[in-house]
């Protein structure tokens, strides 16, 4: 075996080790709160989930699954969703994943939008990379309750 297959091969395997343990971790709560912490505490979430409710309805691919929305219902259960989430204090009170999102049709490429506003939301925000990366691991175990097709 050459020395670049060895390194390819033990990245390789590093990388499948870091990605189980993210997820693992993502279905875990959190202990800790330094991720609620670089997302800027209270006042960084909601000017994230202001940013995201921005760029959820101008993006043409999902905007039809938002247009009825009470934004400020919608506002209040993501901030309170995203803060406990990320280990602040806050209690989402709204419906789990399955039930929220029930007979919408929501495909992978719709999921994946969501997943791409709330990236812009943050970096717009400046919120560092390595932050942004562990909230989206944290939001990635959620695919499956939430796309349907």
């Amino acid at each position: 075996m050459t020395t670049s297959t060895f390194f390819r091969k033990t990245s390789l395997a590093f990388l499948l080790c870091i990605s189980s343990g993210l997820s693992a971790q993502a279905q875990m709560p959190s202990t800790n709160d330094s991720l609620y912490q670089g997302l800027g505490n209270k006042e960084g979430v909601a000017k994230i989930v202001n940013e995201f409710v921005i760029q959820l309805l101008a993006d043409q691919r999902i905007a039809q699954h938002f247009s009825k929305m009470n934004k400020e219902q919608f506002s209040q259960a993501m901030n309170d969703f995203i803060c406990e989430l990320a280990g602040g204090s806050c209690q989402y009170q709204g419906k789990d994943m399955y039930e929220a999102h029930q007979g919408m049709g929501i495909s992978n490429a719709q999921f994946n939008a969501v997943a791409e506003d709330l990236q812009i939301a943050m970096e717009k925000n400046h919120v560092p990379s390595s932050v942004a990366n562990k909230l989206i691991a944290k939001l990635a175990p959620m695919q499956r309750p939430i796309v349907s097709k």
